[in-house]
């Protein structure tokens, strides 16, 4: 009878212990791990270059670029972030350090890509100052250097282009050839000099994101010009600009942050209506091409 009864209480005992174990399971799982350093939570951006690229001779067209990390979460263990430059949006993982009242970080990519790497972060003041060293060592520029300051983002459809910059697309040029005349009145053999296309003033006057464009606004534009004013569209709503052109243009804006990657859903009816129409007479449009110097 003994043995019946401990026969019979051996599947209760095991029922008890898994139910035991599942139990402190799930308190442990349900502890989360205290957010610190909220205030260090949003955008921080700024210049992402090199030394070396700065004195470069070449095309610098796209040396300096602008860098957004977006930190998320922090925990004693775990910072949660993600960068974006160049058009590449990553997420970094990592972890936070402190040795009195100086912060520091080192977030990684995920190495799945060609450009990633990790950056090694501290705070000083107001700024994150750091560098950044690629995985691929064999890259042509494998280190960077960055400071950047917190940013708000936040949609306005108001906003312009400087207009007190010259939009000239750097990255695309035609060689033309030219007779020089000599002094005694002879002709020079042909010589070919690069001539750059350029925008006119209208990308200051009309604005994309307020005002249902017609066709006479745009019918005698520049092809530049149409692919600035859409562009502008979505540089006001954060996105990402993979072509070298458009991140030359945008990159230096004061109010312009790199966010994502894609902004289609956050277009307005005004402004999905003129990306139509845009791209309508982009098709047909020409460039001015002007010699300009570097």
């Amino acid at each position: 009878m003994k043995k019946i009864l401990l026969l019979a209480l051996v599947p209760l005992l095991m029922l008890s212990c898994r139910d035991t174990k599942k139990t402190n399971t799930t308190k442990a799982a349900g502890v989360a791990q205290q957010e610190i350093h909220k205030e260090l939570y949003g955008f921080w951006v700024g210049d992402f270059y090199t030394t070396d690229e700065l004195e470069y001779e070449g095309d610098m067209s796209d040396a300096i670029k602008k860098l957004n990390i977006n930190i998320k979460k922090i925990t004693k263990d775990t910072v949660i972030a993600q960068s974006v430059v160049s058009g590449n949006s990553r997420p970094l993982l990592g972890k936070l350090s402190e040795d009195g009242s100086k912060i520091s970080f080192v977030l990684d990519e995920p190495g799945t890509e060609k450009y990633d790497g990790k950056f090694e972060i501290t705070l000083v003041g107001d700024t994150l100052i750091g560098k950044w060293n690629a995985y691929k060592k064999e890259l042509k520029w494998p280190e960077k250097e960055f400071k950047l300051l917190k940013k708000n983002f936040e949609y306005n459809a108001s906003l312009m282009l400087p207009s007190e910059s010259s939009y000239v697309d750097w990255s695309d040029h035609k060689m033309v050839k030219r007779l020089d005349t000599l002094e005694d009145g002879q002709v020079d053999t042909l010589k070919a000099n690069p001539f750059y296309r350029s925008a006119s003033d209208q990308i200051f006057k009309l604005n994309a994101s307020t005002t249902l464009l017609k066709e006479e606004d745009v019918k005698n534009l520049r092809k530049l010009d149409l692919q600035i004013l859409k562009n502008t569209i979505f540089a006001r709503h954060g996105y990402a600009f993979k072509k070298q052109t458009f991140r030359n243009f945008f990159d230096p804006v004061e109010w312009y942050v790199p966010v994502k990657n894609n902004v289609d859903n956050d277009l307005t009816s005004v402004e999905n209506k003129n990306i139509k129409l845009l791209d309508r007479f982009t098709k047909y449009a020409e460039d001015n091409y002007d010699a300009f110097g570097r």
